[in-house]
């Protein structure tokens, strides 16, 4: 073979692995795990014409999700034992807005069909008793409105991510998989497929590309030793962590009278002072929630949980749940009866006000990207706009 027969060979070869559909593993099946591949099929497909005719030429995605269920919109619930109906709490993320144009039109369908729908909630402040007996204090806040809409899903919130993933068509999801660390199993090369394996050192393939879309403490922890390239990027977003405590009552003949009173029953959610908690959401009152008992969700503040993230669950369980008894003034007769709590080790995002959010890590190399809310400003929209930074980072590798 000729010089020049060589090196148009060597360019044939280049075009056919850059046009390629790729192999891609995302590890997390959060909204930025099912943004991404939902975002990845659709502009494939556009690129073909606007239809999968060809599975052969689209990119065969993986997931890979540690947890029994997608989505971090989490929802809690439990069944009466003597009737059917069930208490129900969003534990998770409470709602979301879609202030960019790109957001708004992509969540358009599932408005249209009632998955989604906007919060009119009514929100107050709400002073806790205090130790001379004094009564909570509940004064107006805002009413939510259209405009600027607080949107959730229905019937829980955990609806809307199982609708993306029943959505994928060319995406596959290995759930109760646990990714081990990069560089614990695996040959890593620069320019050549990935092996990944799980933490037991079973191979779970080689992909061309890599998206992490964990928090970035286990981001770290999953990118230690590679070589990814913007390793000492990952932990400058301060993430901090929230307790929930959940508290359901079998009648709302049951609810103390902060919440079941005629200027109770007007409010939807309560914007907390002086107290460990921070806000309280009635699920009951929200949209298509007319069936549940009445379920009550309440988040600890970020400062205050982040102070104790390592104490013992229980022991935060009673604090808070003393503090929500001083908030909502109960007694023994209106006292809930279902009471939980969780804690999310990174919940919050914090940003500063003068800095620019992080935006998505790539290691061109390597073809390892890190993503996740926490790369933006830390919530749902977040989620889609590093998705959407993901997919045109993977696409520019495979274009012409």
């Amino acid at each position: 073979m000729t010089a020049n027969a060589s090196s148009a060979q060597s360019n044939t070869n280049q075009a056919t692995a850059k046009t390629a559909a790729p192999k891609i593993a995302i590890i997390g099946g959060g909204l930025t795990g099912l943004f991404t591949a939902a975002l990845l099929e659709k502009q494939w497909a556009e690129r073909e014409s606007g239809q999968i005719k060809d599975q052969s030429k689209m990119p065969q995605i993986t997931i890979f999700e540690k947890s029994r269920s997608v989505g971090r919109l989490a929802t809690r619930y439990r069944s009466a034992a003597s009737e059917d109906k069930q208490w129900q709490w969003a534990f998770g993320a409470q709602f979301f807005t879609a202030k960019t144009e790109d957001f708004a039109n992509f969540i358009q369908p599932w408005l249209a069909n009632g998955l989604l729908q906007p919060w009119l909630a009514r929100v107050v402040d709400l002073m806790p008793a205090d130790s001379s007996g004094q009564t909570p204090d509940l004064n107006f806040k805002e009413q939510w409105d259209t405009n600027h809409a607080r949107y959730i899903s229905t019937p829980k919130m955990t609806s809307w991510g199982r609708a993306l993933a029943d959505n994928l068509q060319c995406t596959t999801i290995n759930f109760k998989t646990r990714v081990a660390p990069l560089a614990q199993y695996a040959q890593l090369t620069a320019n050549k497929p990935t092996e990944l394996f799980d933490d037991s050192g079973v191979s779970l393939g080689a992909f061309d590309w890599v998206v992490c879309t964990t928090p970035n403490g286990q981001a770290l922890d999953l990118m230690a030793d590679s070589g990814f390239s913007q390793q000492n990027k990952i932990l400058q977003p301060t993430m901090l962590a929230c307790y929930t405590l959940m508290l359901g009552w079998n009648d709302v003949a049951n609810l103390p009278k902060t919440l079941s009173s005629k200027v109770g029953s007007s409010w939807d959610v309560a914007y907390l002072y002086n107290s460990p908690l921070a806000k309280i959401f009635i699920e009951h009152q929200k949209p298509s929630r007319d069936e549940l008992l009445p379920s009550v969700t309440i988040h600890a503040s970020n400062e205050w949980s982040e102070q104790r993230v390592d104490d013992d669950i229980k022991t935060i369980q009673t604090q808070l749940l003393a503090a929500a008894k001083q908030a909502l003034n109960w007694y023994e007769d209106t006292a809930p009866s279902q009471i939980d709590c969780h804690r999310w080790r990174y919940a919050a995002t914090v940003i500063d006000k003068n800095d620019e959010p992080l935006g998505i890590l790539v290691d061109e190399q390597y073809q390892w990207i890190v993503s996740g809310d926490w790369c933006g400003q830390g919530n749902i929209e977040s989620c889609y706009q590093m998705a959407a930074k993901t997919v045109e980072a993977i696409m520019v590798t495979t274009n012409d």
